[in-house]
């Protein structure tokens, strides 16, 4: 998804959830600030790196290709961007380092998000909005894996975008393998990675090899997973952001404390239906990602009544750098930090505690009661290993 649906949409969601104007937009500039915190980021605050929750393209290049390296690409994109679906799902005839990626498949509905919005309740507002992303992202990032692997991640050039309703009249979706070129959604040709045979380049991460088609809502298309062994699958990108917003009003609610538990497969339809015609139209509408920003900004201000500040990676960075280190907690991306923390922990815990080795090993930070930033490397290495690193 982009900023689109990160900030403005998860702003709308937040306050048609009942969070006041200023909660909301905390809400979703820490939702947007999921697909913003690196490394790099976190070392211009000098915070602590293990806190990335996402990772900059030239990072990924300069990224170890050993397990190490896996390990650390594995824990940032499946805790974040690709939370897995079925740690323990079988598929037969297959070895146990398939199944491992296998596992790693991301759906929404998972037990794991489950997990994910009960972690965030009774936190703070900024781990509200990176359960939101999280949430979001399992409806766009559904049958991808938030690991580098070519036999789970490939896509084949055979992707045809559905033109009309019954989806009989279609048109091929172009990849230009060329990360850095802009996709053109008028002409359906989109920027993807190059084809690379290593099982583990970080080409094959994710849904690199179909660029960024899972990330526009209007966009409805088949296609052919590897990990399907090139069965055609359909995908309703606008019909699954639909469900995507309308559970993250759900979730809002419950963090909120408006509901006493978060269940799987229910949305919020009815916070909507007033407003369904306006939130379909913007989701089908063929448009780049700033005229989607525009549309959806202009929504949650007649929502609101208030006016949305756009995004600035900048906003907090101030009063983090200029906070005493025993109150760098307190801030606002003290508290965000945190949260990813607290997140990125419990994934890892849940991927190793399943026999996958993908992801590390590590213990689970609110079963430990850590807290504070220099806990991480408690929470997600053993000594020896932490030791090695």
């Amino acid at each position: 998804m982009n900023t689109d649906f990160h900030y403005y949409a998860t702003y709308c969601a937040a306050v048609l959830a009942g969070f006041s104007h200023e909660e909301s937009v905390t809400v979703a500039y820490s939702a947007e600030l999921t697909d913003n915190c690196t490394k790099t980021f976190l070392s211009k605050l000098k915070a602590p790196r293990e806190a990335a929750t996402s990772q900059l393209t030239m990072e990924m290049m300069d990224a170890r290709n050993d397990l190490i390296g896996i390990w650390d690409i594995t824990r940032i994109w499946a805790s974040f961007h690709f939370l897995p679906y079925d740690l323990y799902a079988q598929k037969p005839h297959c070895a146990k380092q398939y199944l491992d990626k296998y596992r790693l498949i991301c759906g929404p509905n998972s037990d794991l998000l489950v997990e994910t919005v009960n972690l965030a309740k009774g936190k703070s507002l900024q781990a509200f909005g990176l359960c939101m992303h999280v949430l979001a992202d399992t409806w766009a990032h559904r049958y991808f894996a938030g690991t580098t692997s070519l036999v789970i991640n490939n896509v084949d050039d055979s992707v045809r975008e559905l033109m009309n309703a019954d989806g009989t009249e279609t048109r091929p979706i172009t990849f230009v393998r060329n990360p850095g070129r802009p996709d053109d959604v008028f002409g359906g040709s989109y920027s993807a990675t190059m084809f690379v045979t290593s099982e583990n380049s970080v080409m094959n991460l994710g849904h690199g090899r179909a660029g960024r088609i899972p990330d526009y809502s209007f966009l409805r298309y088949r296609y052919q997973p590897a990990w399907a062994d090139y069965e055609e699958f359909e995908k309703n990108n606008p019909e699954d952001y639909y469900h995507a917003f309308t559970q993250m009003i759900d979730a809002l609610r419950f963090l909120k404390g408006d509901s006493e538990t978060f269940e799987k497969e229910r949305y919020a339809f009815d916070a909507v239906e007033p407003h369904e015609n306006t939130i379909r139209t913007i989701l089908t509408t063929r448009q780049g990602e700033n005229d989607a920003c525009r549309a959806w900004k202009a929504f949650g201000e007649q929502l609101s009544g208030t006016s949305i500040p756009d995004f600035s990676l900048e906003t907090h960075q101030q009063e983090y750098i200029d906070a005493p280190e025993g109150k760098k907690n307190d801030t606002f991306l003290g508290r965000y930090i945190l949260a990813a923390l607290a997140q990125k922990s419990m994934v890892t815990n849940r991927i190793h505690r399943s026999g996958n080795v993908l992801a590390g090993r590590s213990i689970d930070y609110n079963e430990k009661g850590l807290r504070g930033l220099r806990d991480y490397w408690a929470l997600v290495f053993s000594p020896e290993e932490a030791q090695d690193e």
